[in-house]
């Protein structure tokens, strides 16, 4: 089994993780938590593909990690941002459950 193999399939285990979370949770947080995971997963997969090996030695292309440093930086703005309109909706309605959050629709 070669190592790439276990990097991708690490990075479908943690996409799969995330997706679990996000479709199962009811909590707030947990869901925004599940959005990393799912964020993690994908820069670990496209890190995974911008590896080659020459002579004995890993290089990493520069593409790769340009994209996952970039991912990076949107992912923690946007669980930044997510995690404040969280706790801007309990200090509102007191909850984190997302079906008491449902029920407030007119």
């Amino acid at each position: 089994m070669n190592i790439y193999e276990l990097y991708f399939g690490a990075s479908i285990i943690l996409i799969v993780l995330g997706l679990y979370a996000i479709a199962s949770k009811r909590n707030l947080v947990r869901i925004v938590l599940g959005l990393e995971i799912i964020t993690l997963g994908v820069n670990l997969s496209i890190i995974t593909m911008g590896v080659r090996v020459l002579g004995g030695s890993c290089k990493v292309d520069a593409l790769a990690q340009g994209m996952v440093a970039i991912s990076m930086a949107i992912g923690a703005a946007v669980a930044a941002l997510a995690l404040s309109m969280a706790i801007n909706i309990y200090r509102h309605y007191g909850t984190f459950d997302i079906r008491k959050l449902r029920r407030l629709r007119w």
